[in-house]
């Protein structure tokens, strides 16, 4: 590591700790030319992933707008922000765990739906409600008759 001081790449490491569970080291490092201290970060290379829109654009994955959309589901709802930054997170891990550089906004679109069906039915419909772009009314009530069957426990109709 070369010294940001003196410019020399001739240095020790004096302490190393890890950070954020272990996601991150810490090292303080001494330049054996002039003798002054540096702290270096080491972290994984994170990947770059590129949400495919609908249209066939492609744009950056955005955590900070998943969880703006996220939370308008959610408002007034009795969610809390932990609750929505696991949300969050379970996407983020699904994602990561599939191992591409490139994924539908449909798939971000369905974990979240899979997850909100499981913390609060109302913000659910209003997410689905926005993502799945309900055309009239019939979509809409469909969607909430098969939720409510699921909740009944009562399976849906066939060809419904």
């Amino acid at each position: 590591m070369r010294c940001p001081f003196c410019g020399v790449d001739d240095d020790r490491v004096v302490d190393t700790r890890t950070r954020t569970d272990g996601a991150e080291i810490r090292r303080r490092r001494l330049c054996n030319q002039c003798g002054r201290r540096f702290i270096t970060l080491e972290g994984i290379e994170q990947k770059t992933l590129s949400i495919i829109k609908s249209d066939g654009r492609r744009e950056s994955f955005d955590p900070v707008k998943l969880r703006r959309s996220i939370e308008i589901a959610c408002k007034k709802r009795p969610i809390s922000t932990d609750q929505i930054d696991r949300i969050v997170d379970r996407v983020k891990s699904d994602i990561d765990s599939d191992l591409v550089y490139e994924i539908p906004s449909m798939r971000i679109g369905e974990l979240v739906i899979q997850f909100l069906r499981e913390l609060d039915e109302v913000a659910y419909v209003r997410f689905a409600s926005v993502y799945r772009n309900f055309k009239d009314k019939e979509e809409f009530l469909k969607e909430l008759n098969e939720m409510k069957d699921r909740s009944s426990g009562s399976p849906a109709e066939p060809g419904t």
